[in-house]
């Protein structure tokens, strides 16, 4: 797992002080740069060189995500496949899971446009992220309840009151 903290800009809020719904999937693109070096340590953006293309991608807003607060992007694999792989990824925030989602990517020759095997060396570094779903799950549960009997969060709409 890869942790992200992203810190919220007033640009990326709306009226109601939340963050807009379109900032998530900037985030968490943000947050695959470590998997991108992966594949491209370099970053380089050729046709040659750069072999990732994105073939999916969902976003579920679960809470509320509030500017003045950071926000922690966790970065997970979630499945391996022969050409392509799933990241799975979280918005956190004041200890509770605000969003999540999944990106589809595909290991990729632009010059042949065609996908092609993740070479053994990749899928190695792949491995050391993959967490299974169901264990991220049972994680989250235990820690969101841990959390909220630490964390006070402050209520916007009270404090318009």
């Amino acid at each position: 797992m890869y942790k992200t903290i992203i810190t919220p800009r007033i640009g990326e809020t709306d009226g109601l002080r939340h963050i807009n719904n379109t900032v998530l999937p900037l985030w968490f693109e943000t947050a695959r740069n470590p998997i991108f070096e992966i594949f491209v340590p370099n970053y380089e953006l050729t046709y040659k060189k750069w072999n990732l293309i994105m073939v999916h991608a969902e976003y579920n807003y679960l809470d509320q995500i509030f500017f003045g607060y950071d926000v922690e992007v966790r970065t997970y694999i979630t499945k391996i496949g022969n050409s392509s792989f799933t990241i799975y990824q979280e918005v956190w925030q004041n200890g509770t899971i605000r969003a999540n989602g999944s990106t589809i990517l595909v290991y990729f020759d632009f010059i042949k446009q065609e996908s092609q095997t993740i070479p053994p060396e990749i899928r190695e570094k792949l491995q050391e992220l993959y967490m299974d779903p169901d264990d991220i799950e049972k994680q989250n549960k235990k820690e969101m309840k841990e959390n909220k009997k630490q964390v006070e969060e402050l209520n916007y709409i009270e404090s318009d009151l």
